[in-house]
Protein backbone atom coordinates (compact mmCIF):
# COMPACT_ATOMS: atom_id res chain seq x y z
CA UNK A 1 0.00 0.00 0.00
CA UNK A 2 1.53 3.38 -0.98
CA UNK A 3 1.52 6.50 1.18
CA UNK A 4 -1.78 6.56 3.05
CA UNK A 5 -4.32 9.18 2.04
CA UNK A 6 -6.59 9.32 5.09
CA UNK A 7 -9.42 10.96 3.17
CA UNK A 8 -9.44 8.23 0.52
CA UNK A 9 -9.20 5.61 3.26
CA UNK A 10 -12.16 7.20 5.05
CA UNK A 11 -14.27 6.97 1.89
CA UNK A 12 -13.17 3.35 1.43
CA UNK A 13 -14.25 2.33 4.94
CA UNK A 14 -17.57 4.13 4.65
CA UNK A 15 -18.36 2.24 1.45
CA UNK A 16 -17.29 -1.07 2.95
CA UNK A 17 -19.29 -0.52 6.13
CA UNK A 18 -22.57 0.68 4.68
CA UNK A 19 -22.66 -0.69 1.12
CA UNK A 20 -21.12 -4.07 1.85
CA UNK A 21 -21.38 -5.16 5.48
CA UNK A 22 -24.58 -3.49 6.58
CA UNK A 23 -26.26 -4.13 3.22
CA UNK A 24 -25.59 -7.80 4.00
CA UNK A 25 -26.68 -7.71 7.63
CA UNK A 26 -29.90 -5.80 7.06
CA UNK A 27 -30.99 -8.76 4.93
CA UNK A 28 -30.52 -11.03 7.96
CA UNK A 29 -32.69 -8.99 10.34
CA UNK A 30 -35.78 -10.75 11.69
CA UNK A 31 -38.11 -7.83 11.14
CA UNK A 32 -41.09 -9.91 12.27
CA UNK A 33 -39.89 -11.09 15.68
CA UNK A 34 -36.83 -8.93 16.37
CA UNK A 35 -33.14 -9.71 16.37
CA UNK A 36 -30.88 -11.11 13.69
CA UNK A 37 -30.69 -14.56 12.09
CA UNK A 38 -26.97 -15.32 11.95
CA UNK A 39 -26.61 -19.11 12.15
CA UNK A 40 -25.16 -18.85 8.68
CA UNK A 41 -22.56 -20.69 6.63
CA UNK A 42 -19.01 -19.33 6.62
CA UNK A 43 -19.61 -18.00 3.10
CA UNK A 44 -22.72 -16.26 4.32
CA UNK A 45 -24.96 -17.64 1.58
CA UNK A 46 -27.01 -20.16 3.57
CA UNK A 47 -29.10 -19.94 6.75
CA UNK A 48 -28.45 -23.14 8.70
CA UNK A 49 -30.73 -22.62 11.71
CA UNK A 50 -33.09 -19.97 13.07
CA UNK A 51 -31.71 -20.09 16.63
CA UNK A 52 -30.77 -16.81 18.23
CA UNK A 53 -27.65 -16.77 20.39
CA UNK A 54 -28.07 -14.01 22.96
CA UNK A 55 -24.33 -13.28 22.58
CA UNK A 56 -24.87 -12.32 18.94
CA UNK A 57 -28.17 -10.51 19.53
CA UNK A 58 -26.58 -8.17 22.06
CA UNK A 59 -23.68 -7.44 19.75
CA UNK A 60 -26.06 -6.71 16.88
CA UNK A 61 -28.10 -4.29 19.01
CA UNK A 62 -24.89 -2.43 19.91
CA UNK A 63 -23.67 -2.09 16.33
CA UNK A 64 -27.01 -0.96 14.90
CA UNK A 65 -27.52 1.67 17.60
CA UNK A 66 -23.99 3.03 17.20
CA UNK A 67 -24.40 3.09 13.42
CA UNK A 68 -27.57 5.15 13.76
CA UNK A 69 -25.71 7.64 15.92
CA UNK A 70 -22.55 7.93 13.83
CA UNK A 71 -23.89 7.84 10.27
CA UNK A 72 -25.61 11.23 10.12
CA UNK A 73 -25.07 12.66 6.65
CA UNK A 74 -23.24 9.53 5.49
CA UNK A 75 -26.20 7.37 4.44
CA UNK A 76 -29.80 8.17 3.44
CA UNK A 77 -32.13 8.80 6.37
CA UNK A 78 -34.19 5.75 5.42
CA UNK A 79 -31.06 3.63 5.95
CA UNK A 80 -30.40 5.24 9.33
CA UNK A 81 -34.01 4.50 10.26
CA UNK A 82 -33.42 0.84 9.41
CA UNK A 83 -30.38 0.85 11.69
CA UNK A 84 -32.46 2.19 14.58
CA UNK A 85 -35.39 -0.11 13.84
CA UNK A 86 -33.00 -3.09 13.89
CA UNK A 87 -31.43 -1.91 17.15
CA UNK A 88 -34.83 -1.38 18.77
CA UNK A 89 -36.23 -4.68 17.55
CA UNK A 90 -33.18 -6.59 18.77
CA UNK A 91 -33.10 -4.84 22.14
CA UNK A 92 -36.81 -5.45 22.65
CA UNK A 93 -36.42 -9.10 21.71
CA UNK A 94 -33.77 -9.46 24.41
CA UNK A 95 -35.79 -7.54 26.98
CA UNK A 96 -38.85 -9.70 26.31
CA UNK A 97 -37.17 -13.11 26.14
CA UNK A 98 -33.52 -13.34 27.23
CA UNK A 99 -33.83 -13.52 31.03
CA UNK A 100 -34.97 -16.66 32.80
CA UNK A 101 -35.74 -17.60 36.39
CA UNK A 102 -32.85 -16.62 38.66
CA UNK A 103 -32.06 -13.48 36.69
CA UNK A 104 -29.55 -14.83 34.18
CA UNK A 105 -29.82 -14.76 30.42
CA UNK A 106 -30.38 -17.93 28.42
CA UNK A 107 -27.52 -18.60 26.05
CA UNK A 108 -29.65 -19.68 23.07
CA UNK A 109 -33.22 -18.77 22.17
CA UNK A 110 -35.51 -20.10 19.49
CA UNK A 111 -36.56 -17.72 16.75
CA UNK A 112 -39.67 -16.81 18.77
CA UNK A 113 -37.74 -16.40 22.03
CA UNK A 114 -37.94 -19.73 23.90
CA UNK A 115 -34.82 -20.79 25.84
CA UNK A 116 -33.45 -23.89 24.12
CA UNK A 117 -30.55 -26.31 24.14
CA UNK A 118 -28.82 -27.36 20.93
CA UNK A 119 -26.94 -30.51 20.04
CA UNK A 120 -23.65 -31.00 18.25
CA UNK A 121 -25.55 -31.04 14.96
CA UNK A 122 -26.90 -27.56 15.65
CA UNK A 123 -30.46 -28.74 16.13
CA UNK A 124 -32.67 -28.04 19.13
CA UNK A 125 -32.71 -30.85 21.69
CA UNK A 126 -34.40 -31.43 25.06
CA UNK A 127 -32.70 -30.08 28.15
CA UNK A 128 -31.08 -32.86 30.23
CA UNK A 129 -31.05 -33.34 34.01
CA UNK A 130 -28.45 -31.09 35.60
CA UNK A 131 -28.30 -28.69 32.63
CA UNK A 132 -29.35 -25.06 32.69
CA UNK A 133 -30.25 -22.59 29.97
CA UNK A 134 -28.06 -19.77 31.34
CA UNK A 135 -24.81 -21.68 30.85
CA UNK A 136 -22.56 -18.70 30.05
CA UNK A 137 -22.41 -15.23 31.49
CA UNK A 138 -21.16 -14.11 28.10
CA UNK A 139 -24.86 -14.01 27.23
CA UNK A 140 -25.53 -11.58 30.09
CA UNK A 141 -22.48 -9.49 29.18
CA UNK A 142 -23.50 -8.92 25.58
CA UNK A 143 -27.19 -8.56 26.41
CA UNK A 144 -26.60 -5.55 28.67
CA UNK A 145 -23.85 -4.26 26.36
CA UNK A 146 -26.24 -4.10 23.40
CA UNK A 147 -29.42 -3.02 25.17
CA UNK A 148 -27.47 -0.33 27.04
CA UNK A 149 -26.14 1.12 23.80
CA UNK A 150 -29.62 1.14 22.27
CA UNK A 151 -30.86 2.92 25.41
CA UNK A 152 -28.08 5.53 25.26
CA UNK A 153 -28.68 6.38 21.62
CA UNK A 154 -32.50 6.25 21.71
CA UNK A 155 -33.13 7.67 25.16
CA UNK A 156 -35.19 4.60 26.13
CA UNK A 157 -35.05 4.62 29.93
CA UNK A 158 -36.82 1.28 30.27
CA UNK A 159 -34.05 -0.30 28.22
CA UNK A 160 -31.42 1.39 30.40
CA UNK A 161 -32.99 0.08 33.59
CA UNK A 162 -33.14 -3.43 32.09
CA UNK A 163 -29.46 -3.33 31.12
CA UNK A 164 -28.48 -1.97 34.53
CA UNK A 165 -30.43 -4.71 36.29
CA UNK A 166 -28.82 -7.45 34.19
CA UNK A 167 -25.37 -6.05 34.97
CA UNK A 168 -26.05 -5.84 38.72
CA UNK A 169 -27.66 -9.28 38.80
CA UNK A 170 -24.65 -10.75 37.05
CA UNK A 171 -22.19 -9.17 39.46
CA UNK A 172 -24.21 -10.53 42.40
CA UNK A 173 -24.35 -14.04 40.92
CA UNK A 174 -20.61 -14.04 40.23
CA UNK A 175 -19.92 -12.91 43.80
CA UNK A 176 -22.23 -15.61 45.16
CA UNK A 177 -20.60 -18.27 42.97
CA UNK A 178 -23.87 -19.18 41.25
CA UNK A 179 -23.02 -17.84 37.78
CA UNK A 180 -21.99 -20.15 34.94
CA UNK A 181 -19.48 -18.13 33.01
CA UNK A 182 -16.89 -20.14 31.10
CA UNK A 183 -18.59 -21.24 27.85
CA UNK A 184 -17.34 -21.34 25.07
CA UNK A 185 -13.80 -20.90 26.43
CA UNK A 186 -13.70 -22.60 29.83
CA UNK A 187 -10.84 -21.59 32.09
CA UNK A 188 -9.01 -24.70 33.35
CA UNK A 189 -8.52 -25.12 37.06
CA UNK A 190 -5.38 -23.41 38.25
CA UNK A 191 -5.41 -20.47 35.83
CA UNK A 192 -6.53 -16.86 35.71
CA UNK A 193 -7.58 -15.65 32.28
CA UNK A 194 -6.97 -12.38 30.45
CA UNK A 195 -10.52 -12.47 29.05
CA UNK A 196 -12.03 -11.62 32.45
CA UNK A 197 -10.67 -8.06 32.93
CA UNK A 198 -10.58 -7.53 29.15
CA UNK A 199 -14.31 -8.10 28.64
CA UNK A 200 -15.40 -6.17 31.70
CA UNK A 201 -13.20 -3.22 30.71
CA UNK A 202 -15.09 -2.66 27.46
CA UNK A 203 -18.52 -3.43 28.88
CA UNK A 204 -18.10 -1.22 31.95
CA UNK A 205 -16.83 1.80 30.04
CA UNK A 206 -19.66 1.51 27.49
CA UNK A 207 -22.34 1.05 30.18
CA UNK A 208 -20.80 4.01 32.03
CA UNK A 209 -21.53 6.24 29.03
CA UNK A 210 -25.17 5.16 29.18
CA UNK A 211 -25.42 5.78 32.93
CA UNK A 212 -24.07 9.29 32.34
CA UNK A 213 -26.62 9.80 29.56
CA UNK A 214 -29.44 9.09 32.05
CA UNK A 215 -27.92 11.15 34.87
CA UNK A 216 -27.25 8.10 37.05
CA UNK A 217 -24.12 9.53 38.67
CA UNK A 218 -23.55 6.91 41.43
CA UNK A 219 -23.77 4.00 38.98
CA UNK A 220 -21.62 5.84 36.43
CA UNK A 221 -18.95 6.41 39.09
CA UNK A 222 -19.02 2.72 40.04
CA UNK A 223 -18.63 1.70 36.41
CA UNK A 224 -15.84 4.19 35.80
CA UNK A 225 -13.92 2.77 38.74
CA UNK A 226 -14.51 -0.79 37.49
CA UNK A 227 -13.24 0.11 34.02
CA UNK A 228 -10.15 1.80 35.48
CA UNK A 229 -9.39 -1.22 37.67
CA UNK A 230 -9.80 -3.62 34.74
CA UNK A 231 -7.44 -1.50 32.64
CA UNK A 232 -4.85 -1.63 35.39
CA UNK A 233 -5.31 -5.38 35.83
CA UNK A 234 -4.68 -5.97 32.13
CA UNK A 235 -1.65 -3.73 31.92
CA UNK A 236 -0.06 -4.60 35.27
CA UNK A 237 -0.86 -8.33 35.55
CA UNK A 238 -1.20 -9.81 32.06
CA UNK A 239 1.28 -7.69 30.07
CA UNK A 240 4.73 -9.27 30.40
CA UNK A 241 8.09 -7.44 30.39
CA UNK A 242 8.50 -8.22 26.67
CA UNK A 243 5.16 -6.42 26.01
CA UNK A 244 3.34 -9.67 25.22
CA UNK A 245 -0.03 -10.50 26.81
CA UNK A 246 -0.37 -14.04 28.11
CA UNK A 247 -3.92 -15.39 28.05
CA UNK A 248 -3.53 -17.54 31.16
CA UNK A 249 -1.53 -17.03 34.33
CA UNK A 250 -1.27 -18.87 37.64
CA UNK A 251 -3.70 -17.98 40.45
CA UNK A 252 -0.94 -15.63 41.67
CA UNK A 253 -0.81 -13.99 38.21
CA UNK A 254 2.57 -15.48 37.37
CA UNK A 255 3.62 -17.05 34.02
CA UNK A 256 3.36 -20.83 33.81
CA UNK A 257 5.64 -22.80 31.46
CA UNK A 258 2.90 -25.01 30.01
CA UNK A 259 1.01 -25.01 26.72
CA UNK A 260 -1.81 -22.96 28.24
CA UNK A 261 0.56 -20.75 30.17
CA UNK A 262 2.66 -19.88 27.12
CA UNK A 263 0.07 -19.23 24.42
CA UNK A 264 -0.83 -15.81 23.07
CA UNK A 265 -4.09 -14.84 21.38
CA UNK A 266 -2.97 -11.98 19.09
CA UNK A 267 -6.51 -10.95 18.19
CA UNK A 268 -7.54 -10.74 21.84
CA UNK A 269 -4.52 -8.62 22.64
CA UNK A 270 -5.08 -6.21 19.75
CA UNK A 271 -8.76 -5.84 20.58
CA UNK A 272 -7.98 -5.28 24.24
CA UNK A 273 -5.33 -2.68 23.51
CA UNK A 274 -7.86 -0.41 21.86
CA UNK A 275 -10.17 -1.04 24.82
CA UNK A 276 -7.29 0.12 27.01
CA UNK A 277 -6.51 3.13 24.84
CA UNK A 278 -10.17 4.22 24.87
CA UNK A 279 -10.18 4.12 28.66
CA UNK A 280 -6.80 5.85 28.91
CA UNK A 281 -8.04 8.58 26.54
CA UNK A 282 -11.00 9.09 28.84
CA UNK A 283 -8.60 9.45 31.78
CA UNK A 284 -6.03 11.43 29.75
CA UNK A 285 -3.41 8.89 30.81
CA UNK A 286 -0.66 9.27 28.23
CA UNK A 287 1.60 6.73 29.93
CA UNK A 288 -0.95 3.94 29.53
CA UNK A 289 -1.63 4.96 25.92
CA UNK A 290 2.07 4.68 25.14
CA UNK A 291 2.36 1.33 26.89
CA UNK A 292 -0.67 -0.04 25.04
CA UNK A 293 0.87 1.16 21.78
CA UNK A 294 4.04 -0.81 22.58
CA UNK A 295 1.99 -3.94 23.29
CA UNK A 296 0.10 -3.49 20.01
CA UNK A 297 3.28 -3.26 17.97
CA UNK A 298 4.98 -6.14 19.80
CA UNK A 299 1.95 -8.35 19.21
CA UNK A 300 1.85 -7.58 15.49
CA UNK A 301 5.54 -8.46 15.16
CA UNK A 302 5.19 -11.64 17.20
CA UNK A 303 2.09 -12.95 15.48
CA UNK A 304 2.77 -12.16 11.82
CA UNK A 305 3.09 -15.26 9.63
CA UNK A 306 6.12 -14.53 7.43
CA UNK A 307 5.34 -17.48 5.16
CA UNK A 308 1.64 -16.94 4.43
CA UNK A 309 0.83 -13.51 5.86
CA UNK A 310 -1.70 -12.53 8.48
CA UNK A 311 -1.83 -13.60 12.10
CA UNK A 312 -2.93 -16.99 13.46
CA UNK A 313 -5.59 -17.59 16.06
CA UNK A 314 -2.93 -18.52 18.65
CA UNK A 315 0.85 -18.53 18.87
CA UNK A 316 3.59 -19.24 21.39
CA UNK A 317 4.94 -16.40 23.49
CA UNK A 318 8.16 -16.76 21.49
CA UNK A 319 6.25 -16.87 18.19
CA UNK A 320 5.16 -19.72 15.96
CA UNK A 321 3.22 -22.82 16.94
CA UNK A 322 2.24 -22.94 20.63
CA UNK A 323 4.37 -25.31 22.67
CA UNK A 324 4.79 -26.50 26.21
CA UNK A 325 3.76 -29.47 28.34
CA UNK A 326 0.18 -30.30 29.30
CA UNK A 327 -0.41 -31.78 32.76
CA UNK A 328 -2.25 -35.13 32.44
CA UNK A 329 -5.28 -33.82 34.33
CA UNK A 330 -5.77 -31.08 31.70
CA UNK A 331 -5.46 -33.22 28.57
CA UNK A 332 -9.21 -33.22 27.99
CA UNK A 333 -9.65 -29.47 28.47
CA UNK A 334 -11.35 -27.60 25.61
CA UNK A 335 -8.66 -24.94 25.47
CA UNK A 336 -5.89 -27.53 25.20
CA UNK A 337 -7.58 -28.93 22.09
CA UNK A 338 -8.12 -25.46 20.60
CA UNK A 339 -4.58 -24.22 21.23
CA UNK A 340 -2.98 -27.45 20.08
CA UNK A 341 -5.08 -28.17 16.97
CA UNK A 342 -6.65 -24.91 15.80
CA UNK A 343 -3.80 -22.50 16.44
CA UNK A 344 -3.04 -21.66 12.79
CA UNK A 345 -6.55 -20.68 11.63
CA UNK A 346 -6.67 -17.24 10.06
CA UNK A 347 -9.82 -15.57 11.34
CA UNK A 348 -11.63 -12.47 10.18
CA UNK A 349 -11.95 -10.80 13.54
CA UNK A 350 -8.30 -10.43 14.69
CA UNK A 351 -7.47 -8.74 11.40
CA UNK A 352 -10.32 -6.25 11.65
CA UNK A 353 -9.28 -5.48 15.24
CA UNK A 354 -5.68 -4.99 14.09
CA UNK A 355 -6.70 -2.48 11.42
CA UNK A 356 -8.40 -0.25 13.97
CA UNK A 357 -5.84 -0.72 16.75
CA UNK A 358 -2.96 0.28 14.46
CA UNK A 359 -4.66 3.41 13.12
CA UNK A 360 -5.60 4.39 16.68
CA UNK A 361 -2.02 3.90 17.83
CA UNK A 362 -0.82 6.13 15.00
CA UNK A 363 -3.38 8.81 15.84
CA UNK A 364 -2.54 8.78 19.54
CA UNK A 365 1.26 8.50 19.30
CA UNK A 366 2.21 9.69 15.80
CA UNK A 367 4.01 6.37 15.19
CA UNK A 368 5.04 5.90 11.56
CA UNK A 369 5.81 2.26 12.37
CA UNK A 370 2.13 1.77 13.23
CA UNK A 371 1.18 3.10 9.79
CA UNK A 372 3.64 0.75 8.10
CA UNK A 373 2.19 -2.15 10.06
CA UNK A 374 -1.33 -0.99 9.19
CA UNK A 375 -0.45 -1.11 5.48
CA UNK A 376 0.78 -4.69 5.81
CA UNK A 377 -2.43 -5.76 7.56
CA UNK A 378 -4.63 -3.80 5.15
CA UNK A 379 -3.11 -5.49 2.11
CA UNK A 380 -3.42 -8.99 3.59
CA UNK A 381 -6.89 -8.50 5.06
CA UNK A 382 -8.60 -7.08 1.99
CA UNK A 383 -6.82 -9.60 -0.23
CA UNK A 384 -7.89 -12.56 1.90
CA UNK A 385 -11.26 -12.16 3.61
CA UNK A 386 -13.76 -10.35 1.31
CA UNK A 387 -16.28 -12.67 -0.29
CA UNK A 388 -15.49 -12.88 -4.02
CA UNK A 389 -19.22 -13.30 -4.64
CA UNK A 390 -20.29 -9.67 -4.52
CA UNK A 391 -23.94 -10.71 -4.70
CA UNK A 392 -23.52 -12.18 -1.21
CA UNK A 393 -21.00 -9.70 0.15
CA UNK A 394 -19.44 -9.38 3.62
CA UNK A 395 -16.41 -11.60 4.37
CA UNK A 396 -15.69 -15.32 4.38
CA UNK A 397 -14.55 -15.27 7.95
CA UNK A 398 -12.71 -18.53 8.68
CA UNK A 399 -9.59 -19.48 6.70
CA UNK A 400 -6.80 -21.99 7.05
CA UNK A 401 -3.19 -20.93 7.43
CA UNK A 402 -2.81 -20.47 3.66
CA UNK A 403 -5.87 -18.23 3.57
CA UNK A 404 -8.25 -20.74 1.98
CA UNK A 405 -11.91 -20.77 3.19
CA UNK A 406 -12.99 -23.44 5.66
CA UNK A 407 -16.39 -24.42 6.98
CA UNK A 408 -15.58 -24.56 10.67
CA UNK A 409 -16.80 -23.37 14.05
CA UNK A 410 -14.51 -21.12 16.07
CA UNK A 411 -16.54 -20.08 19.13
CA UNK A 412 -20.24 -20.24 18.27
CA UNK A 413 -21.89 -21.91 15.25
CA UNK A 414 -22.75 -18.50 13.82
CA UNK A 415 -21.49 -15.86 11.44
CA UNK A 416 -20.68 -13.12 13.90
CA UNK A 417 -22.20 -9.74 12.99
CA UNK A 418 -20.11 -7.44 15.15
CA UNK A 419 -16.31 -7.60 15.04
CA UNK A 420 -15.78 -6.06 11.61
CA UNK A 421 -18.66 -3.60 11.86
CA UNK A 422 -17.61 -2.33 15.29
CA UNK A 423 -13.98 -2.05 14.23
CA UNK A 424 -14.98 -0.17 11.08
CA UNK A 425 -17.28 2.19 13.03
CA UNK A 426 -14.35 3.09 15.27
CA UNK A 427 -11.94 3.24 12.33
CA UNK A 428 -14.16 5.77 10.56
CA UNK A 429 -14.29 7.99 13.63
CA UNK A 430 -10.50 7.77 13.94
CA UNK A 431 -10.04 8.66 10.25
CA UNK A 432 -12.41 11.61 10.64
CA UNK A 433 -10.12 12.95 13.35
CA UNK A 434 -6.99 12.29 11.27
CA UNK A 435 -8.41 14.05 8.22
CA UNK A 436 -9.48 16.99 10.37
CA UNK A 437 -5.87 17.43 11.41
CA UNK A 438 -4.98 17.97 7.75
Amino acid sequence: MPRIDFRELLDFYRRELHDNFMAYWLKQVDWERGGVLNCLSNRGDKLLHEHKFVWSQGRFAWQCARLYETSVGEVPEETRKKYMDAARGTARFLMDHARIAGGGCAFVLSRDGRPIMIGDDGRERPIRPGEYYDYSTNADDFAYYGVSEYARVSGDREAYEWAKDVYQSLRQRIKAGTAHHDYPYPTPKGYKTHGTPMGLLEEAQELCRTAERFGDAPFAAELADTARQCMEDVMDLFVQPDKIVLEMLSPEYQPVDTLLGRYVNPGHTLEDMWFVIHQAMRLNDREVIDRAAEVTMATCRLGWDDEHGGIPQFCDRDGGQPKGPVPPELEREVMVHKVRNLWDKKLWWPHSEALYALLLVHEQTGSSEALDEYSRFHDYTFRTFPNPDKAVGEWIQIRNRRGEPEEAVVALPVKDPMHIVRAFIHTIQCLKRLTAKG
